[in-house]
């Protein structure tokens, strides 16, 4: 047994996920004769990346100011797409009919927000209903559809999914750094990346460590052990990751700073509450 200590970024993670996910089996073959459907964030903009070449929108994010979406409607990129046998198409504007034609073959990949002691995830929902993504990730698998869930260990907290979906709520909040928002739980099967290593390579990961500085914020350290020849493949892989950079498309990772296209349907953010008063 051959032992080695990582330790993953926030981005790094993001990509190793986003790798895992494109060699699964079932993933590949979606690929080659079906469909994915593929919910836009910067995790699965980076599984966008590594099947297909191409980013995706990204909307919401969270950033030191708090829950707060991009600055400017760039809707000529897609923020969620359905890749046909090997093709792209922009389905932002019609989800529910695409998820309704969706087949048991076929496969949806989607972030989180959040996921819990339980390893049940949800998804922050700033607009009404969640938008589009929001009427449907919940119903993806009621469908028959596998509904990856790429999401960073970065996410986990040692709460209640039930007792966050309480507490939080669009109409609840009285005031918020950026946009108040709700939780919509996404079922599915979660691939952080312990899951993500895993498949990557015939290794066991185990976490020993969260957080650093300088760079490292956010970031998770692992012991890795398996076969040397298991745990070399998984060093080189890291090693190509060392400079990776957030995913997305470059223009949507621009955030709001004096009020943004979707500021008319946000409720409780500070931010355009002081503008308003100004």
């Amino acid at each position: 047994m051959y032992k080695a200590q990582i330790t993953l970024s926030v981005p790094m993670g993001k990509r190793l996920i986003a790798k895992a996910i494109a060699a699964l089996p079932d993933v590949k073959k979606a690929l080659r004769e079906g469909n994915i459907l593929l919910k836009g964030g910067t995790t699965v903009s980076a599984v966008s990346e590594e099947l297909i070449g191409s980013s995706l929108r990204v909307s919401g994010r969270i950033t030191l100011r708090g829950t707060v979406s991009c600055n400017k409607n760039i809707l000529t990129y897609p923020h969620s797409i359905l890749v046909h046998k090997g093709e792209a198409q922009n389905v932002d504007s019609c989800l529910p009919q695409v998820v309704s034609e969706m087949r048991s073959s076929d496969i949806a990949v989607c972030g989180a927000n959040l996921i819990d002691a339980h390893r049940r995830a949800a998804m922050m929902a700033g607009s009404p209903l969640g938008g589009a993504p929001g009427q449907i990730v919940s119903t993806l698998e009621a469908e028959g559809i596998t509904t990856y869930i790429a999401v960073g260990l970065e996410k986990f907290a040692p709460c209640s999914l039930d007792d966050a979906i309480l507490e939080c709520g669009r109409k609840k909040i009285d005031t918020s750094m950026g946009m108040s928002v709700g939780l919509i739980p996404i079922p599915g099967r979660l691939i952080s990346e312990i899951e993500a290593l895993s498949i990557l390579a015939h290794v066991r990961a185990c976490v020993i460590g969260r957080g650093g500085i300088r760079g490292g914020e956010g970031s998770t350290t692992f012991v890795i052990s398996g076969e040397k020849p298991e745990v070399e493949k998984i060093l080189h892989l890291i090693s190509t990751l060392l400079m990776v950079s957030e995913s997305g498309v470059e223009e949507s990772l621009n955030e709001c700073s004096s009020g943004g296209p979707g500021c008319k349907t946000h409720l409780g953010c500070w931010y355009r509450n002081c503008l308003m008063k100004g």
